[in-house]
């Protein structure tokens, strides 16, 4: 039996627990640091199949690992699972009609559930390949909470979780099947916390101070900082603390986040400080005082090109997912859910994908059916942000996307929540699964690509991996 045999005959066998876990994880809808069942279930699985596991990694309770190894246990494959949820996106099933499933609850609006349960997959097929054909190596499963919130993968990286792994494979629910060619934007993001003095806002407002206008004066100013950045920058906020609901109190609290990003961490470092001088500048205009609290850091995400080589030969053998007309007809009804200007944009973009020229055939089957290939020379950069990037400059990593919702569909969005619990999230993560294993144990069994993957990352991190964030910093499991 050849590998793409065993591998796929194997995710098959595990297709109806796998599936049975991403619909209940589904349905657990944890939000970041939270993820208490979905880890609980994940881990029992691994047990179950026969790895090591620990939890409670790197600070964070819902952080663990599945081990297994055979032989020498050289060389070590890692991949990466999560299982966090977006806030307010609760949607029923597989129906294309909003309709909540419980009311401001969350919901899967990036499929994080069946990333994890697809890893989870493929690192069950690698361990039962290692076992049968006898191979050296170690397989180990990153259970990774909070992408959606602060991160973990950095907190990770700075305690050594991926020290001794020499590669690393990851994939992402997307509309499309190919190794992904994004270079993500790194980020920063702090909580700024002002105080002042409260008193009668209407008999004497002169003896207050108030920590509100100190963060309006504080958006003010990062307004006006906007001109002055390079134009792939973007500065982001949220008013997580307005003082009161008193209009005739002077607040004398308040809290506003602030999320930074630009292209690589070195410019992200320098555009926070800037942010953090608007801070300073708002609280001596006010008379307050002001504390910020830098919470979270992801590193760019940038493909691993030899990697990128070995999981673009192993599409191509896998293939998309197969399709049938009921899948169609449903991805049909989600994508006419959208409004005219996404239809706009959706038909750009599948014009930009495919062709002009296909554009009416796509649209009657909207589901990516190809693969596409991936051409180093195209890498382009995104505007969201990762924190896969973090393992990316600690040890060689690659993410690949597989289609598991309709052609144009936008992420976040509650669209996105029902696609990930049915037929088309099932038949994209199993997709996934077999992807990811067959160039695992590829990967394993080539040296020279594992060394030519490993020359990537130490020019492109000098040697070694530097945490964005601080010892000081630990994760922010009750304040992000």
């Amino acid at each position: 039996m050849t590998d793409i045999e065993y591998i796929e005959k194997t995710v098959e066998e595990e297709k109806n627990r796998i599936l049975e876990a991403n619909d209940q994880i589904w349905k657990f809808a944890e939000l970041p640091f939270q993820e208490n069942r979905s880890a609980k279930l994940l881990c029992s699985l691994l047990k179950e199949s026969g790895f090591s596991v620990e939890t409670g990694l790197a600070g964070i309770p819902t952080c663990f690992t599945g081990t297994f190894s055979f032989g020498t246990g050289k060389p070590v494959v890692g991949i990466l699972g999560e299982y966090d949820a977006l806030s307010g996106l609760s949607q029923e099933a597989g129906v294309p009609v909003k309709k909540e499933e419980e009311e401001g609850a969350p919901g899967h609006g990036c499929g994080h559930c069946a990333l994890g349960t697809g890893s989870l997959a493929a690192a069950i097929a690698v361990k039962k390949y290692l076992e049968e054909f006898k191979k050296d190596g170690t397989v180990i499963y990153f259970g990774c909470p909070a992408e959606e919130g602060a991160g973990s993968k950095q907190f990770m990286a700075r305690a050594g979780m991926f020290d001794d792994v020499d590669f690393v494979y990851t994939w992402h629910p997307a509309t499309a099947n190919q190794v992904d060619p994004m270079h993500s934007n790194a980020i920063m993001g702090a909580n700024f916390y002002f105080k002042g003095l409260s008193s009668h806002a209407g008999a004497t407002p002169y003896l207050g101070r108030s920590a509100l206008d100190s963060v309006e004066l504080m958006s003010v100013g990062c307004n006006y900082l906007r001109e002055h950045v390079i134009p792939e920058a973007r500065i982001h906020y949220a008013y997580i603390d307005a003082g009161g609901t008193a209009p005739n109190v002077v607040q004398d609290h308040a809290t506003v986040r602030y999320e930074v990003r630009a292209p690589y961490v070195s410019q992200v470092k320098e555009l926070y400080e800037r942010v953090v001088n608007v801070a300073k500048g708002a609280a001596m205009m006010t008379g307050t005082t002001m504390e910020s609290e830098l919470a979270m850091a992801f590193t760019e995400y940038i493909p691993n090109i030899a990697l990128a080589g070995v999981a673009d030969e192993c599409m191509k053998e896998i293939g998309a997912p197969k399709w049938t007309d009921e899948d169609y007809s449903l991805a049909r009804q989600f994508l006419e859910t959208y409004n005219e200007q996404t239809q706009v944009m959706i038909r750009n973009e599948i014009a930009a994908r495919y062709g002009d020229d296909r554009v009416e055939e796509i649209l009657e089957k909207p589901l990516d059916s190809e693969i596409h290939y991936f051409d180093p020379s195209k890498i382009r950069l995104e505007a969201g942000s990762t924190d896969v990037g973090d393992v990316g400059y600690a040890v060689p990593t690659l993410n690949i996307n597989v289609a598991t919702c309709c052609v144009g569909n936008v992420g976040h969005t509650w669209q996105m929540t029902a696609q990930s619990c049915s037929p088309l999230a099932h038949k994209g993560l199993l997709t996934a699964a077999k992807v990811m294993a067959l160039a695992s144990v590829r990967t394993m069994e080539r040296p020279e690509v594992i060394e030519a993957a490993k020359a990537e990352v130490r020019k492109r991190n000098g040697g070694k991996y530097t945490c964005p964030l601080p010892d000081s910093v630990k994760p922010p499991l009750d304040t992000y």
